[in-house]
This record gives C-alpha cells, structure tokens and sequence, in this order.
C-alpha cells in the first residue's frame, strides 16, 4: 500500500510521486490550505491540501488525530524560510493528490500533547506506542536484539532454545507454577532463567551457547522488574571467569559504540569488599563523586556512646561521608536526610560542618562537637580531605545498617545536589563475591546460585571455612544499575554435592531436586562459564529512561497486573476442573490495580495447598 515511510522522505526525493500510509499526528487550517503532519514508524513528514482540489480537500477536512489514512502525492522542497530544522523531514513537503480515510478514530482516551497517567497509558497501550517517543524505544530495543545476535553469531555462540515448562530451581524467588492436566496435583515452573540447561548444554558438547529468552520470577516489582523479563542469556566451555568478562565487555561496548556513538573505555574492575567499603552497594554508581570513609579507629576512645558503642562492636560500624560545599545545607534539609537513613534502621545522623577548615575546633559547627577532641576532629578531616564548606556526615550503628543507610544517603545526595555527573557512562565490573551470605538465624544461603564455583578451594577447604570463601562470580554494572552478572560454575559432582551440604539440602531432597545434574556432572563434564544479562535493563540505559516499562512493549504494572487486558484473571471452573484444582479463596478477583506483590491464592492439590506445598519444600 505504501512505496515510502514518511520518516524517510528527503530532498532527494523530489518531484516524485509517493504512497504514504499513517495515521495523523495533526491537522492544520490555515487560510484555506490544509496542513497534514502524517506519522508512522519511522517519522512525520508535512502534508498538504491544495483547496482547488476540491474533492480531495473536502476528505482532508473530515480528518481528525490518530486517523489512519493513505496519502498519494508529489515530494516538493520547502522554500528556505520554511524548512524545518526541528524535524527530519523538514526540507520537504508532500502535496496531496489523493487522501483516503482507511479508519476514523473516535474521540481519544489520550491526550498525545499532555503527559497522560502510567495507569492511563497502560490500559491504552497500543495509543501509547503510537507516540514518537515510544516508539523510538521500542525500535531501538529492536536494535538491540539484532545487535546481540549478530555480535554472538560472529563470534560463534549458538542459538539454543531451552524448556519453558520446566522444575523448580532454587533461583531466590518465588516461582510462577503450570499445572499438568495429565499429572494432576504436579506442577511445571516457568523457569527464573535457563541456569541448568545451559550447564547441561555444556556437557552436551556445545561450548559456546546463547539465548535471547523469557524469564519468570514471582516477587515484589519496582521500576526496574518486572514478572516476566527478557534475559540475554551467554555460556561457554574451556573459558575462564576473564575470558568471559572480555568477550561480554566486548559486547557490550560495540552495542553502545553502534547504537550510540559512545565508548564506554575499558570497564574497571573492583571487589565485592572495595564496592561495599566506599560506595555502600554493590552495584555503584560510579558517576557520584561521594564516597564511604570508616573512621572507627578515630572514635574508639569518645566519650559519645552513640560513636564508641559500634566503634568497638567487631559487628558494628562508623562511617563518614564528606559532602563537599554541605556547610550550606539547611536544619530542615539535615532532619529530611535523618528521617531518610531512619528507613534503613539508622538511628540518627550526626554532622559537622566545616566552616573554617584552618580555625581547626573553632572552625567547626556540630551537636556533637563537645564529644569529640581536636586530634579525633583533625583525623577525620585529614582523612576525608574535607575543606571549608563542607559537612561531613556520620552513620554508626551495625555494619549492615550503617552500609545500607550511608549507601542510600549517598545516592540519594548525589542526586539532590546535582553533584552525579548525568552525562557521563560509568561501566564496572564487581568480582569477589562472598560464596555464601548468612540469615539471621545463622543458615547459609548462595550469594548468587547454588551452582556457582568458590574460588581457589578444594571441597575439604569449603567445608571447613565456608564464610570465608569467594566465588569466582562477576557482575556488570552500568550507571549504578546491575546489567549482567555471570559465575564460573561448579563441574565437579563432590564440589556442588558440598556446596548442597553447606546449605541444608539433604542427601535425598539433592537427588529429588538435582539427581539429574549430578548425574550428569559425573561424566566427563568440562569446566564452563557464563553470564546473563537482563535485555530490559540495558535498552533502558540505552533510551535514557529510569523505568524498563518504558521499553517493554505490553508490560506489567508493580503489582503484576495488565491493565490493557486485566490479566490475571478467574480460571473457567471446567478447566480447574479437569487439572484437578479447587481455588480456596473468594470467586471475585480483585482489580488489578490492588493486587499486592507476591500474592497468590492457595490452591488446593488433594489436603494440601500450594503454599503449604511451597513451604514444606522450603
């Protein structure tokens, strides 16, 4: 129907005859002449209706916006003093010869010049993309996509798709659950990622895997997740922990490089350990100049409790953060930033302003000056390289509150003062993660999976000390975000059956759960490694937007709901029926826009519900 896109006319197209077909982006008047902006995928291009073309004007004038129409006329170049800089097609011009309405439009639910409500633009999602803005994201998502497979195919990665209905793994979220109408009361997992396929693949022979790939993982949602997510999905055989980090790297910087014309330089590498010291986080957002400082030591002696108490405590900590020209800062704005710690457990937020940084004692201003002596207030200026204006803020407490709370602050300052640099990319590799991570009542639980690799110890040395091992895990972080993270993986049957041990998996819920892969580790498994990255987040980098929403064609809303076609809805009674299920809650749904995170009804399997199923399990 169409010979052009209207976002690809240009001057050289002139005096030719061209079929457009789109819909209107907007209707102009003016002195008789009628003004057409037409919009499709790849643009806007200017339209107009000559009144001594009686007939054709007299359709161009029924036209209202989002009217999907068919334009046939003549590519003209604007005169200079009209040509559009603003626009991409603003050098030319179509003179209509023939306008056919192909589908009226009723009044619209949106309003495409005014910024409509998230819930408005979900429920109205095919208007939504239809905006410029929109659909720009979803094509470069789509260049995206393209991008990887090209780059993985060149690099000899194959393409291989894994089982959707699949078991449960332990993958550190609740999982989304099938039943089987052929084995009643069993139930499928959608996968949280493909972990041991891709790991049976490598056993399988073929050592360099990848796949562009739906995920499923039942937990609490935010701007950044979603239920169901995209993952890109990368495992080899005979690569070390480096050689992976290279190839991905690689990856990633060319996909910026193509798609941005941004180089991203060599990604830095630091410690699970560093990252936790200075910036309170994991995935640092290297952008913001602020950073922790510990100045325990400097505080043993104070008479403070509030400093001395965790100073002393080997599970407690106290750090600083100077926050350069702070002195500014207001009481109110220092009382909004306590409350603010105070959602991370921190008890307070104790400060010093510097206003004279030569006056040594008389040159500060503090509530708590009087607790502290000149040499204690020297050490930490000397050490923080404080100056005049500055404050420097104190967080004291538990090692995991006063990281939490002073990471968050961190952010949360940088952000407030304009001080995180927003033009710039910050990559970085995290390496070094702690094996394992303890709970409160002293269980150990995986860091990242419980396939991961430790890192330089045999079985006997897990055993013996098993929270003082690393793993030889990697994440990729860009701009604070955590894009991709990946892991050398165990591929020995007698150091995954001790990684199992250590976490409380009994001998036969091992050979339940994972009989197979232990099974298959033992015959002549090769040593392999990959890395997964998360599609969503990084089309969300690369469209400048804080929300993978934005670049996810139909997404969820946070409480796992579609509002465009009130998904999750009331199973038909014949079906549950016939997989043998009896729903033990109300028969009305609640709308979906009040369904909680994490909620699932308790279906009844027999005498037994899935979440006391889920529990027992556990």
């Amino acid at each position: 129907m169409r010979t052009q896109y209207c976002g690809h006319l240009n001057k050289a197209l002139a005096g030719q005859t061209v079929e457009l077909c789109g819909w209107v982006n907007r209707r102009r008047d003016l002195g008789g002449l009628i003004f057409i902006d037409m919009r499709d995928r790849e643009g806007i291009v200017q339209v107009v209706v000559d009144p001594d073309m009686k007939d054709i004007f007299e359709v161009a004038n029924q036209l209202r916006n989002e009217f999907c129409i068919k334009i046939t006329g003549e590519v003209r170049l604007r005169p200079d003093s009209q040509i559009n800089k603003g626009m991409a097609t603003g050098e030319v011009e179509v003179l209509a010869r023939g306008v056919e309405i192909i589908n009226r439009a009723a009044p619209l639910p949106l309003d495409f010049n005014q910024n409509n409500s998230e819930e408005q633009r979900l429920k109205h999602r095919y208007l939504d993309l239809r905006r410029p803005e929109m659909s720009d994201r979803i094509k470069l998502r789509a260049k995206a996509s393209s991008f990887v497979r090209r780059f993985l195919d060149d690099n000899g990665f194959l393409d291989i798709e894994t089982p959707v209905l699949t078991k449960a793994t332990p993958e550190g979220a609740r999982d989304y659950l099938v039943p089987s109408r052929v084995h009643k009361g069993s139930f499928y997992a959608l996968p949280q990622s493909p972990q041991l396929f891709k790991q049976l693949l490598m056993m399988s022979g073929f050592d360099r895997y990848y796949q562009i790939v739906k995920c499923f993982r039942d937990e609490d949602l935010r701007a950044d997740r979603q239920p169901e997510f995209t993952q890109i999905d990368i495992e080899t055989s005979f690569m070390n922990a480096e050689q992976v980090r290279e190839v991905t790297e690689r990856m990633v910087r060319d996909m910026w490089q193509e798609l941005l014309n941004v180089d991203l330089g060599a990604f830095p590498q630091m410690t699970f350990a560093e990252a936790m010291r200075r910036f309170g986080s994991d995935k640092p957002d290297l952008r913001n100049p602020l950073e922790m400082v510990d100045v325990a030591d400097l505080l043993k002696d104070v008479e403070f409790k509030v400093f001395s108490g965790p100073a002393n405590d080997p599970k407690g900590r106290v750090a600083v953060i100077r926050v350069p020209g702070g002195a500014e800062l207001s009481r109110k704005q220092i009382d909004d930033y306590t409350k603010f710690v105070g959602i991370y457990g921190a008890k307070g937020l104790a400060w010093v302003k510097v206003n004279d940084r030569a006056a040594g004692m008389e040159g500060i201003q503090s509530p708590v000056a009087k607790f502290l002596t000149e040499d204690v207030v020297n050490g930490i200026l000397e050490r923080t390289g404080a100056e005049s204006g500055d404050i420097i803020l104190f967080g004291a407490d538990s090692k995991k509150v006063v990281t939490e709370a002073m990471g968050a602050l961190r952010l949360k300052l940088g952000t407030d003062l304009g001080l995180t640099d927003t033009s710039k990319w910050a990559p970085l590799w995290v390496v070094d993660f702690p094996m394992f991570e303890e709970d409160d009542e002293g269980n150990l639980h995986a860091m990242h999976h419980p396939f991961t690799s430790p890192l330089n110890v045999s079985p006997e040395e897990l055993k013996a000390n098993p929270e003082s091992v690393n793993s030889n895990a990697y994440d990729m972080v860009l701009n604070g975000y955590e894009v991709g993270g990946g892991s050398v993986r165990i591929h020995n049957p007698e150091m995954q059956t001790a990684v199992f041990d250590l976490l409380g998996i009994e001998a036969e819920e091992q050979k339940v759960k994972f009989g197979f892969l232990l099974e298959a580790l033992k015959y002549g498994t090769p040593p392999h490694a990959g890395l997964a990255f998360g599609l969503d987040r990084l089309v969300m980098l690369l469209c400048g937007t804080e929300n993978i929403r934005d670049v996810i064609a139909f997404p969820k809303t946070t409480a796992a709901a579609c509002l465009l076609t009130d998904a999750p809805s009331l199973a038909n009674p014949a079906a549950l029926e016939e997989l043998g299920i009896e729903v033990a809650v109300s028969l009305k749904l609640p709308e979906p826009k009040s369904v909680q995170p994490g909620e699932i009804p308790d279906i009844k399997v027999g005498a037994v519900t899935s979440r006391e199923k889920k529990e027992n399990n556990a």
